[in-house]
């Protein structure tokens, strides 16, 4: 944390080890979050933070991106606060879009949480996955943060041990942290352990082999993925895919349907899955504001995840390539 972001914090006290970032993020949720408190996401969101916030009682209030570049407005961010806004949720780099929250983003974020006296909670799981000019900032590292953010993050998307990835685990390395002031770090301790009591030893020491990794595999971990990206954009886009924005981090493509598919994202994702034997993730499950559930984008979009062996991208393209399956005839015109 002092290497990556300039921050002191004290392992003893400041650290909570978990059973990966979801277990971790949730931890986080019920030692903070009480009944009828509001927390601030944004739109479109991974999938598991809004009923995290429904568990502990609290209410998600979704502020839309908007799309196809996924701005942030900020005075639409400032006017969803209320009294009753105990917290922000950030993820950045952003799943699923792949955007990476500027400077600029966020701090009017931190100004938003220190002027209502709000908590920031972090998911900065892709934090080393960046690409171009485009790098990752914690928000906890801007002036009067720190005191008010509890950051999680994991092993598995750094160094390729999540479960859909550790075949020899299907549950993967669940290896994952919260940071944060020591008085919230002990409630999210306190919750740790009733909710799995303690993570993996044999997985922390690897953990901790990882994490000492030399500066040269985090580059070399941004140059393939980048490689990855480019790919798997210009793949898409000549098979049709509207591709207006181009991911700045993690290892996922938040491609627009082509416009000759005149049916919903689930459609395309099932006929994908039964005709060419390829996987996606419909955009509609990251959706959850209602005015993006009643405009054109709500069904348009797909989440392609690019974190495969080169053989595997290869292998899909080719598949997607022989559908004859989008307009009257199917999804994709056979190229």
């Amino acid at each position: 944390m002092k290497r990556d972001h300039g921050l002191h914090i004290n392992p003893l006290t400041d650290v909570v080890i978990s059973c990966g970032q979801t277990e971790a993020f949730a931890a986080s949720i019920f030692a903070v979050i009480d009944h009828g408190d509001e927390v601030l996401l944004f739109d479109p969101a991974y999938e598991t933070y809004g009923p995290c916030i429904s568990l502990a009682g609290g209410i998600p209030v979704y502020v839309p991106l908007d799309p196809p570049y996924w701005t942030f407005d900020v005075e639409k961010f400032k006017k969803s606060f209320t009294s009753r806004t105990k917290a922000v949720v950030l993820n950045s780099p952003h799943n699923p879009t792949g955007k990476v929250f500027t400077t600029g983003e966020l701090e009017a974020i931190a100004e938003a949480c220190r002027s209502r006296d709000c908590i920031c909670i972090t998911d900065e799981v892709y934090e080393y996955i960046t690409f171009g000019i485009h790098n990752h900032v914690s928000i906890s590292s801007l002036h009067g943060m720190q005191e008010r953010t509890i950051i999680t993050s994991s092993l598995s998307k750094t160094f390729s041990v999540t479960g859909l990835l550790c075949f020899a685990n299907s549950t993967g390395w669940r290896i994952g942290w919260s940071c944060a002031p020591s008085n919230i770090a002990s409630a999210i301790r306190n919750i740790h352990i009733n909710i799995t009591d303690s993570a993996p030893a044999p997985f922390q020491e690897a953990a901790l082999t990882a994490l000492r990794s030399s500066t040269e595999y985090f580059k070399s971990l941004r140059t393939s993925y980048e490689a990855r990206r480019d790919n798997a954009v210009e793949t898409l886009s000549r098979l049709g895919f509207q591709i207006q924005f181009r991911p700045q981090g993690s290892f996922f493509l938040f491609a627009e349907l082509p416009e000759s598919w005149l049916h919903s994202d689930v459609d395309f994702v099932r006929e994908l899955i039964k005709k060419g034997g390829v996987a996606a993730v419909p955009g509609c499950g990251f959706f959850h504001n209602s005015s993006n559930n009643e405009n054109k984008y709500y069904n348009r979009f797909v989440r392609f995840a690019f974190c495969k062996s080169d053989e595997t991208l290869a292998a899909a393209a080719q598949r997607i390539r022989e559908l004859e399956v989008i307009g009257d005839k199917g999804l994709l015109k056979k190229l």
